[in-house]
């Protein structure tokens, strides 16, 4: 027999969900529900501001810049120049001079390209970069034949004597000198991603699998060592390329390559491509944009007003040189200018690392959130099916709570949180931050 009081108690608690719930048809509001927001703290859009070769300016002017303005950023940096590095630039395979000779009598085709091109810069001779680098162009251009007979100029050139004894270092590695593991750690400190740009700056897509499997392995080994395994998430392959090969090869070794990312759910426009971001009705397009030494301001800050237009873009900048070094060297005034048109829009805009942002919207789009509510309590489960120990950016969840809510408290496993409710056409609601996996978020009005 049910007690007269246990009976008045589940009348009740009936009565009061059916009261809720009608509340929330009536009012359009679904209390409890709970969205992730494509952008963290639920900006409208996200911006990406990285450097690629680790040039001296890049640290010792634009850093102090995006400082004070508190903006963050990636660096893409070489790593065999680096002070304090333990590996070098360097050939894999066979010796030297045995490829030298076997070229007296056997022309350049494509069963021995690859391995002359990653051999030709370690000769021993002074003047062989034109070659490697005129060799590349013609072989991503497609036309093949005449990368060939540009190695072949290269192997007669030796076998001559034509070249003085020596060795060639690229630009990109020569205006590095000065950056050291240090330095870079103290960056990283301060919240700014370093990634990888490989060891030397190389032509990946004219090396053989043992020498590109050196540029981008032992990058990463070289970061995971000096800064550990957060930072070797991201890489960019040098030169932008998107070599079906190259990028077959690069995937497997870094989760967030930027030179592409082929997610279902995500339109990629790189920076040689034209089409316009606001025609795609994919859940996300990464538009690549790259400043050029005499890029208009008027269109460098079109780009950030274009993102704002619409809510799935996700403007990724890429720079180099910085006032006189660098390729195509941006003004540090130039600089200041855009990053402060950017700084002033900081309420609408999400300004992270590449690696931070290509994480949120991994994330975002394998994470499943549950909810449900009680009398005085609303209860959310976060998961996702990525890896937690590599996808641990806090994603930004809104739930919508009782109109009478003014405050609330958030309790997690790592702590509680005390929140200002907002409103907006749907109700009222609060945003916080959640890790998936993190366990049990409880919501009580405070």
């Amino acid at each position: 027999m049910i007690k007269n009081n246990h009976l008045e108690k589940i009348i009740w608690t009936i009565f009061f969900s059916f009261f809720a719930s009608a509340f929330s048809v009536a009012t359009g509001q679904q209390i409890g529900k709970t969205e992730i927001t494509k952008w963290q703290d639920g900006k409208t859009a996200a911006v990406s501001i990285t450097y690629d070769d680790g040039s001296s300016n890049q640290f010792k002017t634009a850093l102090p810049i995006m400082e004070r303005m508190k903006l963050l950023a990636t660096f893409f940096v070489i790593t065999g120049p680096i002070k304090g590095s333990v590996y070098p630039p360097k050939f894999v395979g066979r010796p030297i001079k045995n490829i030298i000779a076997e070229t007296a009598t056997v022309p350049t085709n494509a069963n021995n390209f690859f391995e002359r091109a990653s051999a030709s810069l370690y000769l021993g001779y002074a003047g062989t970069l034109p070659y490697y680098n005129r060799a590349d162009e013609w072989y991503e251009s497609g036309k093949k034949e005449k990368a060939y007979k540009v190695m072949d100029s290269l192997y007669a050139a030796v076998r001559n004597n034509d070249l003085k004894p020596g060795k060639d270092t690229s630009m990109e590695m020569a205006q590095e000198e000065g950056l050291t593991w240090q330095d870079l750690k103290n960056d990283a400190a301060k919240g700014y991603e370093i990634a990888s740009h490989t060891v030397t700056h190389a032509h990946l897509a004219i090396l053989d699998t043992a020498n590109m499997g050196y540029e981008l392995r032992k990058s990463k080994a070289e970061i995971l060592n000096q800064l550990g395994p957060k930072y070797t998430f991201s890489a960019e392959v040098p030169f932008g390329i998107e070599d079906p090969r190259v990028m077959k090869y690069g995937f497997p070794i870094y989760p967030a390559l930027r030179n592409s990312m082929p997610e279902p759910w995500m339109k990629e426009i790189n920076r040689g491509y034209k089409d316009q971001p606001g025609n795609s009705d994919k859940e996300y397009v990464q538009w690549q944009r790259g400043p050029l030494s005499k890029t208009p301001m008027s269109l460098m800050k079109s780009w950030v007003d274009t993102s704002l237009a619409h809510d799935n873009i996700w403007l990724v900048l890429v720079f180099h040189g910085i006032d006189d070094i660098g390729w195509e060297p941006t003004p540090h005034e130039k600089l200041q200018e855009y990053f402060q048109y950017i700084k002033d829009k900081e309420n609408d805009i999400w300004v992270a690392p590449f690696g931070n942002v290509a994480r949120y919207v991994r994330e975002r789009m394998s994470a499943k959130v549950d909810s449900k509510s009680t009398n005085n309590k609303i209860i959310v489960e976060l998961s996702q099916s990525l890896d937690n120990k590599m996808y641990d950016e806090p994603l930004t969840l809104k739930t919508y709570v009782p109109s009478n809510w003014k405050k609330v408290e958030i309790k997690r496993r790592d702590g509680k949180q005390e929140l200002q409710t907002q409103k907006d056409q749907n109700g009222t609601f609060v945003f916080y931050q959640a890790v998936p996996a993190g366990g049990t978020i409880e919501i009580i009005q405070d």
